[in-house]
């Protein structure tokens, strides 16, 4: 597969119907979930998350307990402080970034709190591992935000047809 770096999300947006109904089908295929180590890598070997950085820039992570308590310490500031000063409630209750892009998020694209980051961030975008048919709501808008989901999507697709 070519990737185009400069037209992705175009693409992916063209094919998000397509892309939603091969995830509905490829999850409950035997054995797909071991080819996503794979692509994965292989996806990564194509893109720099730090030219991109759309998952800083367009969504939050959720920070659950222990992602405040490690961030705050991480910060030298209480708990309390962190969420007033950066964070909300959102309409699931879970804390998630005022507004964005993300607060952490350099003019660089590093994250300034990068060693103590959520697990969502670390986790993120779930290219790896059986959360990306899990969540397959997820992974099907996560397809127009970040190339390498759409880049594991489109090679899924190329695989298994």
């Amino acid at each position: 597969m070519k990737f185009n770096e400069q037209i992705w999300a175009a693409e992916a947006q063209k094919k998000k119907k397509e892309n939603r109904q091969f995830l509905d089908k490829a999850a409950r295929k035997k054995g797909i979930v071991s080819q996503l180590p794979a692509l994965h890598d292989e996806a990564f070997t194509k893109i720099d998350c730090l030219k991109c950085a759309n998952c800083c820039k367009t969504i939050s992570p959720r920070f659950k307990t222990p992602d405040l308590v490690r961030i705050a310490k991480y910060l030298g500031m209480k708990q309390s402080e962190l969420i007033d000063t950066y964070l909300r409630l959102d309409e699931d209750g879970d804390y998630v970034v005022k507004k964005s892009p993300c607060p952490f998020l350099g003019a660089d694209n590093y994250c300034s709190i990068y060693e103590a980051r959520p697990r969502d961030c670390e986790k993120y975008p779930y290219t790896d591992s059986h959360e990306f048919f899990d969540y397959k709501h997820t992974t099907h808008q996560n397809s127009t935000t970040c190339p390498a989901v759409y880049y594991v999507l489109e090679r899924l697709k190329e695989i298994n047809q």
